[in-house]
């Protein structure tokens, strides 16, 4: 996996953005205003091994795709990993969306996210820097009003 995905169609590539700031590590999955994250998982993309999974998100941000990596405070549930002292060259994110089973991720270099010196309130991305509303407007989501 090496372009996000939506569950429901897996040709379809959506990026998802990273922050990193020294250790703390954000990362934004694209959403709709209709999508609650329910689950993340992160994983060493290059040996496959589970290093954290949370869910249940208590803040709005995290329901709509901002959420910090390790952070056991943000979610009602999470897996006893911490994060590691040297953080492996690629992370492989994904969410589980509440309710459809559908979902998203993405995989991270994390060297090249760490020198893109990103601009605040901006995620680094494969395709360069993005808000997170430009991450989400990936997604095409249509309104029901």
């Amino acid at each position: 996996m090496y372009g996000a995905y939506s569950m429901s169609d897996p040709a379809t590539t959506i990026r998802a953005g990273i922050r990193i700031d020294g250790s703390h590590i954000v990362v934004k999955m694209p959403t709709c205003p209709t999508d609650k994250v329910r689950t993340i998982e992160v994983y060493d993309s290059d040996s496959e091994k589970l290093l954290w999974r949370a869910s249940s998100p208590k803040t709005s941000e995290g329901k709509q795709g901002v959420i910090a990596l390790w952070s056991t405070d943000d979610f009602l549930k999470t897996t006893s990993g911490t994060q590691p002292k040297t953080v492996p060259a690629n992370l492989d994110v994904s969410v589980i969306f509440a309710g459809s089973g559908d979902g998203t991720g993405d995989v991270f270099n994390i060297r090249k996210a760490q020198a893109a010196h990103v601009p605040e309130g901006q995620y680094w991305t494969r395709s360069g820097t993005r808000t997170a509303t430009q991450i989400d407007a990936q997604l095409g989501c249509h309104s029901n009003t």
